[in-house]
């Protein structure tokens, strides 16, 4: 048995799910997770859990609040000596063998203090090592989120990115490689079929045109993300229960959401077109949604684009997007399960002691 020290990003579900899918894999494991947030909670229901703050981007109006973000990632890193002994403390009660890091700031600097190899498990990375297609208009936002992902979150040793896309390696590298996306045992144990009705999933009340064109759809729409209401028509708002959710995914007939990579890769998985409207700013979102376009497998749109006409457009295209979706490879389990075996047997990793951290 190993003991192995997570911390893991608290915005959003996806990384937590992601560490959950990986901390219930390796059950004969003992975790202490560092999070916060929404992770702290989906996390904290199984496994020991010691909050701690992270840099985070706030979202108002499905744009980031670029101000407020900095000002928050300014806050916890003026007070980042603090928490990094605290975090160090909870570390050396709990004598890790080694350390995994999903897309947060302290456990991979306290791993690195302590000696303790440190493997990064995420998506996010595919900015920093990979040769990506990024349209002129968007370069500011790449630059902005490669700075922050190489001063932030680049101090492990080793690097797995799981993403439902490939692209070129910036270098060669042994301390990398690039996998499709880890799911969670639930999506992947289901037999998906196609039904008429749409799938929604939006986590911001601040975007009023998401709910009002899609209720022109001439389909059922189950909503999910805005709470449970009164029906619009055809457009029917649940409250989130997991196994409802992942329901009416495998049934659906397509899924309209944000750029959140966990959604789009179970939806791909199960065979969904998506049409994907990421928050504004969050070039990691833009991102999914823009290989999602160029691969064919699915629509981008915007606030300025989304509209009644961009649905109709997406639904002609359905089969055309089933089709290269079926040629697709969107669950990386079995790779990403053997990758961290040989970390934790030590046949994938260098002593931390070795020589500065990779860079990517």
């Amino acid at each position: 048995m190993a003991r192995i020290l997570y911390g893991v990003h608290g915005t959003g579900r996806g990384h937590a799910i992601r560490a959950l899918t990986l901390a219930q894999h390796y059950s004969q494991h003992d975790f202490l997770f560092v999070c916060h947030g929404e992770a702290a909670r989906l996390l904290g229901g199984q496994f020991r859990v010691f909050e701690c703050p992270n840099p985070v981007t706030p979202v108002g109006s499905h744009r980031v609040d670029a101000p407020a973000a900095l000002l928050r990632t300014a806050a916890t890193l003026s007070n980042g000596a603090h928490w990094r002994r605290r975090v160090e403390q909870a570390a050396e009660a709990f004598v890790p063998d080694f350390a995994m890091t999903d897309y947060e700031f302290f456990v991979p600097r306290v791993a690195r203090r302590m000696g303790v190899a440190c493997l990064s498990l995420d998506n996010q990375h595919v900015i920093t090592m990979g040769r990506i297609a990024c349209p002129l208009g968007q370069m500011s936002s790449r630059l902005a989120t490669a700075a922050a992902v190489r001063l932030l979150f680049s101090s492990a040793d080793q690097y797995l990115v799981c993403n439902f896309f490939d692209v070129p390696a910036r270098a060669s590298s042994p301390w990398l490689r690039q996998l499709p996306p880890l799911l969670r045992r639930d999506v992947v144990a289901r037999r998906p079929t196609t039904g008429d009705h749409v799938v929604a999933y939006q986590g911001y009340p601040t975007f009023p045109a998401f709910v009002e064109h899609l209720a022109t759809l001439g389909r059922p729409v189950r909503v999910y993300g805005l709470g449970e209401r009164c029906s619009l028509g055809r457009v029917i708002f649940k409250a989130f229960d997991e196994q409802s959710f992942l329901d009416d995914l495998a049934s659906c007939a397509f899924v309209v959401c944000g750029g959140g990579h966990t959604l789009i890769s179970e939806a791909l998985h199960l065979g969904k077109p998506v049409l994907s409207i990421p928050v504004r700013g969050a070039f990691e979102q833009f991102l999914n949604a823009h290989y999602l376009e160029r691969l064919g497998y699915g629509m981008r749109a915007d606030l300025a684009t989304f509209s009644s006409r961009i649905l109709h457009e997406f639904e002609v295209r359905l089969e055309s997007y089933r089709a290269r979706i079926g040629h697709g490879d969107f669950c990386g389990n079995d790779a990403a399960f053997a990758a961290i075996d040989a970390f934790i047997d030590g046949r994938w990793r260098r002593s931390p002691r070795s020589g500065p951290r990779a860079r990517i």
